[in-house]
C-alpha cells in the first residue's frame, strides 16, 4: 500500500493558478509511489478560488479544502493545513508555481535515504524581484541571525517536505502570532536544503506588497528576539549616563565661570532628540505588549466556514 503525501496549498485570490498547479502536480505524481492528499486552504478569497477548488474535487476526491470565514493570512492557512493533514509526509507549497513541483521527487529521495526530518528549499538568486525588496530581505536575514538564537536561512522558502514527527512538533506551538520560518527552525529536527533559481509567478499578481513584507519581517524579529527590548533599555541607560555627565559639567562650569546664557536652538534639539529616543523605546515596548495582548485573548488562529465534508 502506498504511503500518503499531504500537500498543503494556501490560496488567496488564485483562481487562475489553481488549475495550473494541479496539472503540474499530477504530472509529478506519475513518477512517485505516493498517494497525494491535496489540502487547499481558501484564505478568504474574493474571486472564484473556492469554486475552482470544488470543481477539481469533482474530478479527484483526494482533493480536500478548508475555506476560512475571512482572510486570516498565510500563517493561519499553513497552521490549518498542518492540523488537517494525515500523510506520513507533509509538504507546503505555493499555488503560484514559484515552488517547482519537479523538485518533489528529489526531496522525497533525500528525506527517505538519509536520517533527516525535513528537506527545505531556498532560492539561489532573486532574479525578477524588485531590487529594494531584495536588499531589505537580505538585511532582514543578516539582522535576525545576529540577534536571535534561532537561525534562519537566507532565501529559504515555505516549500519544504517534513516527516509526521516534525509536523506534530510544529502543531504543539499553537501561538496566535506565528512566523513559520522561525518556527520551522525553532522546533529543531535535522534539515537539509535544496537550492533552485528564482521563478516568477505564472499568472496573476502577488498579494505581498513591500509594506506587508516589512511588517511580516518586524513580526519575525519580535517573535524570535528580545534584542529590540535590550536596545530600548540600552538607550535609556545611555541617556541617563550622558545627561548625568552633562549635569555635572554644567554645575562645575557654572561654579568656575559663572552662568552664561545658553542658546535655545541647542536646547530644543536636545529635547527633541531625547523625546524621540523615548518614543522609540515606548514603541518597541508597545510592540511586544501588543503581541502579549493578542496572545492572552486566546482567539482562534482561524475560523472555518466550509470544508469538503460539508457537502
Amino acid at each position: 500500500m502506498h504511503k500518503t503525501l499531504s500537500i498543503i496549498v494556501p490560496c488567496f485570490n488564485e483562481e487562475e493558478s489553481i488549475p495550473l498547479f494541479y496539472e503540474a502536480m499530477e504530472d509529478v505524481k506519475k513518477n512517485l509511489p505516493y498517494q497525494f492528499e491535496y489540502i487547499f486552504i481558501n484564505d478568504g478569497s474574493k474571486d472564484n478560488s473556492l469554486e475552482t477548488i470544488k470543481n477539481l474535487r469533482k474530478q479527484n476526491e483526494a482533493i480536500r479544502y478548508i475555506s476560512f470565514s475571512r482572510n486570516f493570512g498565510k500563517e493561519a492557512a499553513i497552521y490549518a493545513g498542518l492540523q488537517n493533514s494525515t500523510g506520513e509526509l507533509v509538504t507546503l507549497m505555493d499555488v503560484d508555481l514559484q515552488d517547482p513541483p519537479e523538485l518533489l521527487p528529489k526531496m522525497i529521495e533525500l528525506l527517505t535515504s538519509k536520517s533527516i526530518d525535513c528537506v527545505g528549499t531556498r532560492r539561489s538568486d532573486r532574479k525578477g524581484e524588485p531590487p529594494i525588496r531584495s536588499f531589505f530581505a537580505r538585511q532582514f536575514y543578516k539582522i535576525i541571525n545576529k540577534i536571535s538564537d534561532t537561525e534562519m536561512v537566507d532565501g529559504a522558502r515555505d516549500f519544504r517536505l517534513m516527516t509526521r514527527q516534525m509536523v506534530n512538533a510544529i502543531l504543539e506551538l499553537s501561538e496566535y502570532n506565528r512566523f513559520s520560518k522561525g518556527i520551522f527552525s525553532w522546533v529543531g529536527f535535522e534539515t537539509e536544503y535544496i537550492s533552485f533559481e528564482n521563478r516568477e509567478r505564472q499568472v496573476g499578481e502577488t498579494s505581498w506588497s513591500f509594506w506587508k513584507l516589512l511588517d511580516y519581517s518586524i513580526n519575525g524579529i519580535v517573535n524570535f528576539s528580545e534584542a529590540p527590548l535590550n536596545i530600548a533599555s540600552l538607550i535609556g541607560a545611555l541617556s541617563c549616563l550622558f545627561s548625568g555627565i552633562a549635569l555635572i559639567f554644567i554645575i562645575i562650569r557654572t561654579i568656575i565661570f559663572g552662568d552664561p546664557t545658553s542658546g535655545w536652538p541647542s536646547m530644543v534639539s536636545i529635547f527633541l532628540f531625547v523625546g524621540g529616543m523615548q518614543l522609540l523605546s515606548l514603541g518597541i515596548i508597545g510592540k511586544y505588549l501588543g503581541k502579549i495582548f493578542t496572545e492572552t485573548k486566546k482567539r482562534p488562529i482561524y475560523i472555518v466556514k466550509e470544508t469538503e465534508k460539508d457537502k
